[in-house]
């Protein structure tokens, strides 16, 4: 197991705590309208687990990878490389993960995300949905509703789904890495 992999599973545990709270909140009727609050920063933290997730694991390969070039100019040059690449690495989508992985590593990770009602391309639809609906959490969490219920943006079981589809999606992730260097 990976050292990504286990900060990963105390870093989704945000995720999971928030829907504690939401539901906690929602076990006593009336929830309170700020409670959904709650949905979206957990998904938000769901991927922003898994971004770190992809971050951390590029760079721990990598260094593993490089240990016997350390200090050279070829290891220093790769390593810069990354580090430059990870500035600006955000809302790892499905091609931003594969390009990463494939460019540093040689490895179509996309290839590997493959579990139970899960193939590649479902999981890459999937990935790419979750993440920009994370970004609308992100940047217009509140639309404007013109005086009617605006409905949520995220659904308690497709936050609850969201949340599993990430823990499955890093695991999938870890192992094809493990399996193919």
């Amino acid at each position: 197991m990976s050292v990504a992999l286990t900060n990963f599973e105390s870093s989704i545990k945000d995720a999971d705590e928030l829907l504690a709270h939401f539901d906690a909140l929602n076990a006593k009727p009336p929830t309170p309208t700020s409670a959904e609050v709650l949905k979206r920063a957990a998904l938000v933290m769901a991927f922003t687990a898994w971004e770190t997730y992809v971050e951390d694991r590029i760079s721990e390969e990598m260094d593993s990878q490089l240990k016997i070039v350390r200090g050279s100019f070829i290891g220093n040059f790769v390593h810069l490389k990354l580090a430059q690449e990870l500035k600006t690495f955000h809302n790892p989508n499905a091609e931003k993960t594969r390009k990463l992985f494939s460019d540093y590593l040689g490895i179509d990770v996309t290839e590997g995300w493959v579990w139970l009602h899960m193939d590649s391309e479902k999981a890459k639809r999937t990935l790419n949905d979750l993440i920009a609906k994370r970004g609308d959490a992100v940047h217009r969490s509140k639309p404007a509703n013109n005086g009617q219920a605006a409905p949520h943006l995220v659904r308690r079981d497709e936050l609850e789904k969201a949340i599993r589809f990430v823990k499955d999606l890093v695991k999938a992730t870890d192992a094809v890495i493990a399996e193919r260097v």
